[in-house]
This record gives structure tokens, sequence and C-alpha cells, in this order.
């Protein structure tokens, strides 16, 4: 089995290994088949989909693993970025290794990482703390139980919750500098994909006290993730 990054935002960051594992894999197992099938179209690909997703995992993991046991070469796409890193791809790849399935990883692009190579802070240490809660109560009391972590913190959020996101980091981890955390001038920096001109594009934000509240935002209504720390 294979776990195979996608870009992003711009395609011309997918890898030509990437595009060869994808052309010559059996079976594609993919978040979003309609959003994937523009990447494969786009790159000439023409292998077979199958959709794989949190709702479906449970079904869809034994479909799958049965295909890899009778010797079916599977790769697995997210929407954009490496998977497994915060969907429930771990979950089919934690199942493969318990069968004694080969998994092979095929390097690409990682909103996480990326946002921190762009960022400016600190990059020797990290904490990535995944998704935020949708509901704000929740969200406040996972922005609250690091306040105070001294490493930067790594979170990713879906384009529309953004502004509400943004308000409750600046509430709950603004005064976080007095406490020996990274304040809020260091919370505002990060990259994410978004809509340009039609296509998948690219925005990148830094800010700094009193800076830029909003540093990712969604044209056209996409699902792609942004992050932020």
């Amino acid at each position: 089995m294979y776990i195979v990054a996608t870009p992003i935002g711009n395609l011309e960051d997918m890898t030509f290994r990437a595009v060869r594992i994808l052309k010559e894999a059996d079976l594609i197992a993919a978040e979003d088949t309609r959003h994937s099938r523009r990447l494969l179209n786009h790159f000439g690909i023409a292998g077979h989909l199958t959709s794989y997703f949190d709702h479906n995992k449970s079904l869809k993991g034994e479909y799958l693993l049965e295909r890899l046991r009778d010797g079916a070469h599977v790769a697995l796409i997210s929407d954009a970025g490496t998977p497994c890193i915060s969907d429930p791809g771990y979950q089919l790849v934690r199942d493969a290794v318990a069968a004694g399935i080969a998994v092979v990883p095929i390097p690409g692009a990682s909103a996480a990482v990326t946002a921190l190579s762009a960022s400016g802070l600190p990059t020797d240490s990290f904490t990535f703390a995944g998704f935020l809660p949708s509901k704000q109560g929740k969200r406040r009391e996972k922005l609250a139980q690091l306040r105070d972590e001294g490493r930067v913190v790594i979170y990713y959020e879906a384009p529309h919750r953004l502004p509400a996101a943004l308000a409750d980091l600046l509430e709950v981890c603004g005064g976080a500098a007095d406490r020996g955390g990274p304040g809020a001038d260091q919370t505002l920096r990060g990259v994410c994909p978004g809509e340009r001109d039609g296509g998948a594009g690219e925005f990148c934000s830094s800010g700094g006290k009193g800076g830029n509240r909003a540093p990712c935002r969604s044209g056209g209504g996409g699902r792609r993730t942004g992050g932020f720390g």
C-alpha cells in the first residue's frame, strides 16, 4: 500500500514519483472521488477510484485490506497534502501493518510543515494539535490546554471557521507571552491552500501584534484546510 501526498494548493507541487505510483496503482482510495478525479485528470492518470473517508472507513477499510491481501497495489490519497495526518487514513495503515502488509510513504506536501517553514517561528521543536473542535466551548477548551506550551503549536482549521477560531485564539492565548507562551504576536502566522482564478492556488500570510486577523481565506466554498500556528 502506498501513502501518496498530493498538492495543498499548487498542482506543480505534485512529485514525479507520486504521478508514477498513481498511474501504476490497481486502486486509488480517496476522500472525495470527485475532487481527486480532477487531480488525476490533470496528470493523465486513469486509475480506478474508490472512496475512503470517515463515514465509511470501517466497511471500506475491510474491502481495501482484502484487495491488498489479494496482491493489489492500493494507493491512498487525501483531498490535499499527506494522508493519515488528522484523517482516517491512519486506521487503514494501522490495520495494514497489523496484517503484515507493506506500507510505503510517497513524500510530498504537508500543510503543517509548510506553514511552519514560512512562519518565521522556531522550527527546532513544535507541537501539532490537529483540528480544532467546531463548537466554541470545546474549541476554547482545547486552546486553553496548550496555552502555556513553550513550543510552537500548529492547529488545523477549515477556512469557513477561521474568523471564529482566530477570535477564540486571541481571547484564550493572547496573553500567553506573560506566562512564557508564544503570545498573540506569534499566533497569527501560517499558510493555507485556497481558490484563485477558479483553480487551486496558494495563500500565505505572516502577521505580528495586531496584524493579520484572517491569514487564511477560502474562495469558492472549498473544503480545503488551512494551518496556523
